[in-house]
């Protein structure tokens, strides 16, 4: 498959951007809107995503097998790896979930198509107010470069707003080599819809292209480092809207009677899933796995046990090539656990031999770890939640999502104490990477985030 020049990110590496391509690129993307997007209705837009997403989910698909072929040596991620996180994301692309998601961000699934009342609204001689959301003209996304699901999930709901989109990815192969292909797969599905979608790639912090470009915004997202959103932020100018999704951590937490019994390997299999999606490099990824004592299994037993699945996962889904610098640094961290982990019971210590492939550390302290990731965990026993909460005190407010494992008849007390606490996302073990089309990013409305209401108010 030979991919054509349709976007900026299209063009050779040694082609040179400059500000007058930025601002006739996005000019033409709001021309394109007007002509090709603007009146689309919402369920024809929902059938090309869903029509789309079920394409990439069929073996023979062409850009899927592009994708498998090319993106292991392109991304450093396995095959495996990257079957199972895209059709993870694929799966969720479906007018059922579309339906969910438009009804609990906007109320209704036409509010973006005409003036809806809600029931609040109605009276007895009728309707006596209606409310239309408006997505933005142009909207901009400034792509982090570690997994592709934040940027996918970012061009499928600015196609559901009807926006012109620009999408600003790292400078890598790796970040852009995904969303490129996705934004390729939209064009062949239909030409006057991709025709509305731009990707391209440079350095950030480029002050002449990023000029052009916020310049002609409406609303810029950002994902990236909290210096990357701040200095985004000022640069903006005014009227320009912002939504930013900064650095955030997860961590997993076995609560009491949870690993009783057969039920153990079947939770060590789950957090072996979290650990291994994408290489644990997604904010949704875990550093630490809480296992409260009296879970019915030690904690210390539960690491060796994650370890064995661990390496079962390296056999069937490999992590993949890492850089030189980021092998080192696992080495580093592993020799400064072999060094405690023989000097004291507090500490014990598995790895994969012979690679850098997978690390599980015991400790007994539960003060929470920050993981050099690329599959490597640290397990804590705590005597309650509420000693692991103290012990993450440190990134409380930056904590995107925990991993319940709890049985039945306590998962709604937990899961009540970590929302009191600040977790903006609970899932169930094996499941941290893999959030729903109806997520709320940060506790925040993923789509109506993006839109502008507009309230009609009608004469009594």
């Amino acid at each position: 498959m030979n991919l054509p020049n349709y976007f900026l990110a299209d063009l050779p590496r040694e082609a040179t951007l400059t500000a007058g391509m930025i601002g006739e690129a996005c000019r033409t993307l709001k021309r394109n809107r007007q002509n090709f997007l603007a009146c689309r209705s919402t369920q024809s837009l929902v059938e090309i995503l869903s029509g789309v997403a079920a394409q990439w989910l069929q073996p023979d698909y062409p850009f899927r097998k592009f994708a498998l072929h090319h993106a292991p040596a392109v991304t450093g991620f396995s095959r495996a790896t990257l079957l199972n996180g895209l059709e993870a994301f694929f799966r969720q692309l479906t007018p059922e979930n579309f339906n969910a998601l438009l009804i609990q961000e906007l109320g209704h699934p036409k509010r973006l198509d005409q003036v809806v009342s809600d029931a609040a609204d109605q009276s007895p001689e009728g309707p006596r107010r209606g409310a239309i959301a408006i997505g933005p003209e142009l909207l901009v996304h400034v792509a982090a470069g570690d997994i592709p699901n934040p940027t996918l999930t970012s061009i499928v709901l600015g196609v559901l707003t009807r926006s012109a989109q620009f999408v600003k990815c790292p400078s890598s192969a790796a970040a852009g080599f995904l969303p490129r292909l996705f934004a390729h797969s939209l064009y062949e599905a239909q030409p006057k819809l991709g025709a509305c979608l731009e990707i391209a790639q440079w350095r950030g912090g480029n002050a002449d292209l990023e000029t052009a470009l916020f310049g002609q915004a409406d609303c810029v997202t950002v994902a990236g480092r909290d210096e990357t959103l701040a200095d985004v932020r000022r640069r903006l100018p005014p009227g320009a809207r912002f939504v930013g999704y900064g650095h955030r951590v997860s961590f997993g937490y076995i609560a009491g009677g949870t690993l009783s019994g057969f039920h153990a390997k079947e939770v060590a299999a789950r957090a072996a899933a979290d650990v291994v999606a994408w290489n644990q490099l997604g904010c949704l990824s875990p550093h630490v796995l809480y296992v409260e004592h009296g879970a019915g299994l030690a904690a210390e037993r539960f690491a060796e046990m994650l370890a064995d699945e661990l390496a079962k996962r390296e056999e069937t889904e490999p992590r993949g090539e890492i850089p030189k610098e980021t092998a080192a640094a696992i080495a580093s961290r592993r020799a400064l656990y072999e060094v405690r982990a023989a000097h004291s019971p507090e500490t014990l210590f598995w790895k994969s031999q012979n690679s850098t492939a997978w690390t599980v550390v015991y400790e007994s302290d539960p003060r929470f770890q920050l993981s050099c990731l690329n599959r490597f965990i640290y397990v804590k026993g705590v005597p309650d939640l509420k000693t692991a909460l103290v012990s993450a005190d440190p990134v409380r407010g930056q904590v995107a999502t925990v991993g319940l494992a709890a049985p039945e008849e306590n998962a709604r007390e937990v899961a009540m104490q970590l929302a009191r606490w600040g977790v903006t996302r609970i899932c169930p073990l094996g499941e941290m990477q893999n959030p729903p089309l109806t997520w709320r990013h940060d506790g925040r409305p993923t789509l109506g985030d993006l839109v502008t209401w507009t309230d009609w108010e009608k004469q009594a």
